[in-house]
């Protein structure tokens, strides 16, 4: 009971405007995407241009042709290995999900729910830009029509997240240090392995920091993000990215803490995922050095930051570059590229799809949204 207490209270720091800040907002209803019958046909086509290009026009440029026609006689043995792990890239996906939101207590997430939620979210993501804030909308708002309060949902999303990225930052200042000193086999020059590592030591910096935020700036940013004037909306979001931060990154250092074996759902879904890009370059010839493929793997998906339908074209594009600026064959690197993304984008897709529509019937079977956690909501309205 104390643990419980002393977990409930932990969430309670964030305010309810910081969850806006997440891209999800607070409303109730369901995340739908509102396309004009333009905005769609334009959407379908930039999809459908992209995979064309990508897939058909791309490996027949000069130099690839050759390689691209060893695609119908991939070794079957590593392709059903790379959709293997790409499954248990999304069981890990899953398993963080359940350490961070469902840690104890009550829940109507159960397992089933955890995966529908995920999948979905994932689905979400990889159809929409903006780096996945479709599926943290999603996401949001069946935590929410769960019972779950609004301060927590905002601060475990952080936590979520931390953790997730965590190991993307570390990776990247682990990889590109060694791959640049020669502790690790590879090579690669200053702007691909020294680079990449040195952005995500600050962030990793920056992020700490932050849990350093003192109480009496959480409380300044709670009374300040009340106000309705247009400069006090700005001052307020100034202040409340990193109040929810601080407070979602402490949340994850607890649960690191905690040791709970879940919390390395956040190495599996990023590690499985390599593992199918690895599988993939093995599938049709010999793979670079381990912690080439880590590098340039990372270094793509930077691409999800552009605005592009789940990163199409950004991230092929930048893992592609990332490769041969490691010295890998141009070749072999397109085609490997272009089917791992085969299996990490659209594997997801279907399932995702039908787990959307079993995620509304499952919210829609949960009558009582509010008071699953009576505590935590009533908790909102006391003063901080």
């Amino acid at each position: 009971m104390a643990e419980s207490t002393k977990r409930r209270r932990r969430w309670t720091n964030v305010d309810q405007a910081q969850l806006a800040s997440l891209g999800g907002g607070t409303q109730e209803e369901m995340p739908r995407v509102h396309l004009t019958r333009h905005r769609a046909v334009a959407l379908a086509i930039f999809v459908l241009s992209a995979i064309a290009f990508l897939y058909f026009v791309l490996p027949k440029l000069a130099g690839l042709r050759q390689t691209w026609d060893r695609i119908g006689h991939g070794a079957p043995g590593w392709l059903v290995v790379a959709a293997a792990f790409e499954a248990l890239s999304f069981g890990g996906y899953v398993a963080l999900f359940r350490t961070v939101f469902v840690r104890g207590g009550r829940s109507r997430i159960d397992w089933p729910s955890s995966y529908e939620i995920t999948m979905a979210g994932l689905a979400a993501t990889r159809l929409f830009a903006s780096a996945g804030a479709g599926g943290v909308a999603l996401t949001v708002w069946a935590l929410r029509r769960s019972g779950m309060a609004r301060r927590m949902v905002a601060a475990q999303m952080v936590a979520f997240m931390t953790l997730l990225y965590a190991v993307y930052m570390g990776a990247l200042v682990l990889f590109g240090v060694g791959l640049r000193t020669g502790v690790l086999p590879g090579g690669g020059s200053f702007a691909i392995t020294m680079v990449p590592a040195i952005f995500g030591g600050v962030v990793i910096i920056a992020a700490l920091l932050l849990t350093r935020l003192p109480n009496y700036v959480e409380r300044r940013i709670h009374a300040v993000s009340r106000r309705t004037s247009r400069g006090a909306k700005v001052r307020a979001w100034a202040l409340t990215v990193p109040g929810l931060v601080g407070s979602g990154v402490r949340g994850a250092l607890e649960i690191v803490r905690s040791r709970d074996p879940l919390a390395l759902g956040a190495v599996a879904w990023w590690g499985f995922d390599i593992a199918t890009l690895w599988a993939s370059f093995h599938a049709f010839g010999s793979a670079p050095p381990f912690a080439v493929i880590v590098m340039a793997y990372f270094v793509g998906m930077f691409g999800n930051l552009l605005p592009l339908p789940g990163g199409i074209g950004g991230v092929d594009g930048g893992m592609i570059g990332a490769f041969i600026a490691f010295g890998v064959a141009g070749p072999l690197a397109v085609v490997a590229v272009l089917v791992y993304r085969g299996f990490a984008f659209w594997l997801p897709t279907i399932p995702g799809a039908i787990a959307y529509f079993q995620l509304r019937r499952r919210v829609a079977s949960w009558t009582e949204g509010v008071g699953q956690y009576p505590d935590l909501e009533s908790s909102e309205a006391a003063p901080a």
